[in-house]
């Protein structure tokens, strides 16, 4: 008698459950597994820098409890803003193998622009605005030609343009060194008092949950149609659920003070779109590629000339974008805005965010993190009225530890995969 006769399954029936237990079962439980798996193999993601910005906020609300204060997180959010959207250019070509060190120097130049522009030259706000983000994408077109032709290293060609960039915005600035926005006008009152009204905040703090969960479930039919594991309905809800409430409650609190900056939704709208170009297209596909292997990259098809000039011009167009929004914080376009500082922070956001140095890995959210990391240990040894040299030692000592961990995380993915 055979086996089926006797009610015993045959091994592809066996196979077959096997497969419909696996891609059912991955659910909260699995999803966790599959986490501490990711982080065991050097996958960290944003962990290491989510936990330093909780040592930190910890360590800076026992020693001055003003600091979780709705007011100041609101003035911290408002200062995050114009370095966090000049770091958005800077994991641009941080993913490419590439580095920017001209972007302070730009956002400077991009403010004296607008304030030379718009004060002296009477033309109209939005007119100064395009033609700064202009100049500053010519400039980053200029550093891909000179790498792409000329094979000039972008350390050298930035660096030379530093010093140039930063010549002719004290050019622009002339023997005052300023250039004084009009109080009032609308582009002061966006860079610090405008806000997003409470009712919108709370309605965009629900987007993100519901678009996590909308393509979650369209992921999970696809991998059903192809009969792979997925996650199953529950831990998709929960996740929604978990970072929707999450959000509304950050929304409730900041709403206490002034509410939600403006100017940090539309760095935030920024880092969204971003995200969105790197991980779902074309364009970013070839942006991981070319940086994790850009001879691999070009055998493939890739071109990636034109792969670098995209990432130059935007990453300069965004540190122009930054100089406009300093700008309009400080009410006026001033020799300080391009300095050492600002290029520095806006590089460092990016590698303590957690985008690789080298090349093929970050995303959008690594410059959102590292910048809200490097502003809360400026604003809390502010109100701690501590010198502004423990700032730069703190900074770069979280600096170093981002690097450490990012190298070692490399090693452990580099061993895992050999295993």
């Amino acid at each position: 008698m055979s086996n089926e006769t006797q009610g015993v399954p045959q091994p592809s029936t066996l196979l077959d459950r096997s497969d419909v237990r696996v891609k059912h079962a991955i659910g909260i439980g699995g999803a966790i597994a599959a986490f501490v798996e990711r982080v065991r193999s050097g996958d960290l993601g944003s962990l290491p820098v989510i936990v330093g910005l909780i040592i930190i906020w910890t360590v800076f609300t026992g020693l001055n409890p003003v600091f979780l204060s709705a007011d100041n997180l609101v003035n911290l959010l408002f200062d995050c803003s114009t370095v966090g959207v000049i770091a958005l250019g800077i994991v641009c070509v941080l993913m490419v193998g590439q580095i920017d060190l001209s972007v302070g120097s730009m956002s400077g130049f991009a403010s004296a622009m607008v304030g030379m522009l718009w004060v002296n030259q009477d033309w109209p706000v939005p007119l100064a605005i395009v033609a700064a983000v202009a100049v500053g994408a010519l400039v980053g077109a200029l550093y891909a030609l000179l790498l792409n032709r000329l094979g000039m290293p972008s350390f050298v060609a930035t660096l030379a343009g530093l010093l140039a960039i930063l010549g002719m915005q004290l050019y622009v600035l002339g023997a005052s060194g300023s250039i004084n926005l009009p109080y009032g006008s609308p582009m002061v009152n966006f860079g610090q008092l405008m806000v997003i009204p409470a009712a919108v905040s709370h309605l965009l703090a629900l987007a993100p949950g519901a678009v996590i969960l909308l393509i979650g479930l369209r992921t999970r039919s696809r991998r059903q149609a192809a009969n792979h594991s997925t996650s199953s309905v529950r831990s998709l809800v929960a996740r929604s659920v978990a970072i929707t409430v999450l959000l509304e409650v950050v929304v409730a609190y900041l709403n206490r003070g002034r509410g939600v900056p403006l100017m940090f939704g539309v760095f935030l709208g920024l880092a969204v779109a971003m995200d969105y170009a790197l991980t779902r297209t074309r364009w970013g596909r070839s942006m991981n590629a070319v940086g994790g292997n850009h001879e691999a990259a070009r055998r493939a098809g890739i071109h990636v000339s034109a792969i670098y000039t995209s990432a130059f011009v935007l990453c300069a167009s965004l540190a122009s974008l930054g100089g406009v929004l300093t700008a309009a914080r400080l009410a006026s376009a001033i020799q300080q805005a391009g300095t050492c500082d600002v290029n520095l922070n806006a590089i460092a956001a990016a590698v303590i965010g957690g985008t690789s140095l080298f090349g093929g890995r970050g995303n959008a959210y690594s410059a959102v993190l590292g910048i809200i990391v490097i502003q809360s240990i400026a604003s809390g040894l502010t109100l701690l009225n501590l010198s502004s040299s423990l700032r730069f030692m703190i900074t770069g000592t979280v600096l170093a530890i981002a690097v450490i961990v990012d190298s070692l995380a490399r090693q452990s993915r580099v061993s895992h995969g050999r295993a």
